[in-house]
């Protein structure tokens, strides 16, 4: 379940400037297709039923996850783009899911021979 939200936290984050009404925002934009960048390489190479690679603890994952999410929610602020109200909200929004998934996530490692 966890790579389904991966894949699809990546698809959101590359459509978002477009989505969300926020193409005029260019450190947003180029930040939100940073991040979908970044967490798309992470699930590719995660040790988890939609991996690819499986090269990547489920654990240091879900830590990713964590940070990820807690520079994304401090992103408006410190990248100066805190006056867009729709790429601000977008940003604390997903950023605060991706902190939450990662906490609240299992960290259940899968079983070597899968």
């Amino acid at each position: 379940m966890h790579g389904v939200a991966d894949y699809s936290y990546a698809a959101l984050f590359a459509a978002a400037p477009e989505l969300v009404s926020f193409t005029n925002e260019e450190t947003a934009a180029r930040l939100s297709r940073l991040v979908s960048g970044g967490v798309l390489l992470t699930s590719l190479f995660t040790r988890y039923e939609l991996g690819l690679v499986k090269v990547l603890p489920f654990k240091a994952h879900l830590a990713a996850d964590v940070a990820v999410g807690l520079a994304t929610l401090g992103a408006p602020f410190l990248f100066g783009f805190s006056h867009n109200k729709k790429a601000r909200n977008f940003f604390v929004g997903l950023g605060a899911f991706s902190v939450l998934a990662g906490l609240l996530t299992e960290p259940k490692e899968m079983d070597e021979r899968d």
